[in-house]
């Protein structure tokens, strides 16, 4: 995640953009959910980040942060990625079946999830051609791009859009 995501860009004529980075193993995990309230009107970004990998206990602490902010019941939609499909996650839904309930994404359906298209936006535009300085640097330019889409409201629509999801 720290080597950059390289990307077409203008330059002067004759002046080829040189990104010059080294091979770096460091990376970051980050966890999000695109919420949308019951009457359709208010969207919602939340999202945690990682220095290691994602496993079930981060997905659950994931999920009770979400259930504190958001009030009532909650449907999710999960892809079909092994964290999601853990027994430790399992186990937490089942406990939690009365207010949580699970819908599945078809397998290796990328193109269905609005949370992707966070991930798309942040690399592909906000951090395209981005060479951070460290982990804490990538760290701060992420939670920053996440938290200007968390605040565009057309956008967030955009990403349900691109996902084939009508709302009203």
């Amino acid at each position: 995640m720290l080597q950059p995501v390289v990307r077409r860009t203008w330059a002067p004529k004759g002046q080829t953009p040189i990104l010059r980075a080294w091979d770096r193993h460091d990376r970051l995990s980050v966890i999000s959910a695109v919420t949308l309230a019951a009457h359709r009107i208010r969207l919602g970004l939340y999202w945690q980040i990682h220095s290691e990998n994602i496993r079930g206990p981060q997905v659950m602490a994931f999920l009770r942060a979400l259930r504190w902010s958001i009030r009532g019941r909650l449907v999710l939609i999960l892809d079909r990625w092994s964290v999601h499909r853990s027994k430790v996650l399992r186990d937490y839904l089942e406990r939690h079946g009365a207010t949580i309930r699970v819908e599945w994404l078809p397998p290796y359906a990328p193109d269905l999830n609005p949370t992707e298209q966070v991930w798309n936006h942040t690399k592909y535009s906000d951090l395209a051609n981005f060479i951070p300085r460290d982990c804490a640097d990538l760290h701060a330019h992420v939670d920053e791009s996440i938290a200007g889409q968390r605040t565009q409201t057309r956008l967030l629509r955009s990403f349900f859009h691109l996902a084939g999801l009508r709302l009203r």
